[in-house]
């Protein structure tokens, strides 16, 4: 997390190694920061990108105290691609999809090659989404968040991050339907998966599935779909 008043003070590994005066290579093997009392990353475990809080580094190297954070309470706190999915409760995989939707892709902050959102804007996201739907007809309180003509393109994009993406999970990023949603999706998955085993035909269906990531509840349902592409309806 990166507190709103301190983003210009985030520094990277490139920017550390300038810093104690090493290459990049040097900096690499002697990995400086995992040693004692080195201040840790503002970055969520696993990032991709770790960044520090500069004011720390310099701290340390200069042999100070290294001060505390200001609390990252607020909902202009910046969050990285890890934090923003655990605040929605989805994988990151989910979230990449996610945060294509221009609700969110408007607060999109930038530092220093990493995609951060404020806290508020994912919040806002999350409470704009709609509840359960029943199985048929659209969820309560929605409405065509995403229009009806480029629907089928935004369910494409999330399932390109997330092969198992749910129709639930579809239907809060885009307020659609549940029948329109379910319908989309399994045509999708039945498209791939035949395109998959044209360029591969010793493939069966199971395994051209199962290499796409489709989980087998799902399988009678896609094949169907594809045999319903081949014989019309």
């Amino acid at each position: 997390m990166i507190h709103p008043d301190r983003r210009h003070l985030v520094r990277t590994r490139e920017m550390l190694a300038q810093d104690m005066g090493m290459s990049m290579g040097t900096f690499r093997n002697k990995r400086p920061y995992t040693q004692p009392g080195f201040p840790a990353p503002i970055s969520a475990a696993g990032a991709r990108t770790l960044l520090w809080d500069g004011e720390q580094t310099d701290a340390f190297l200069a042999g100070e105290t290294v001060p505390a954070l200001p609390p990252a309470d607020g909902p202009g706190v910046l969050l990285d691609r890890q934090e923003a999915a655990a605040e929605l409760g989805v994988t990151p995989r989910t979230w990449d999809g996610y945060a294509t939707d221009p609700r969110l892709h408007a607060h999109l902050v930038d530092i220093h090659g990493v995609d951060h959102w404020p806290r508020g804007a994912v919040q806002a996201f999350r409470d704009s989404r709609p509840g359960k739907a029943a199985a048929s007809g659209r969820p309560k309180g929605s409405s065509d968040a995403v229009p009806r003509g480029e629907l089928r393109d935004r369910i494409s994009a999330l399932l390109d991050a997330e092969p198992a993406v749910t129709i639930a999970d579809i239907q809060h990023a885009t307020g659609a339907a549940y029948a329109t949603v379910q319908r989309a999706l399994t045509e999708l998955r039945g498209e791939r998966t035949a395109t998959l085993m044209t360029t591969d035909p010793t493939l069966s269906f199971e395994q051209a599935a199962s290499r796409l990531g489709y989980p087998p509840a799902l399988h009678r349902g896609i094949q169907s779909a594809m045999q319903r592409k081949t014989t019309g309806p």
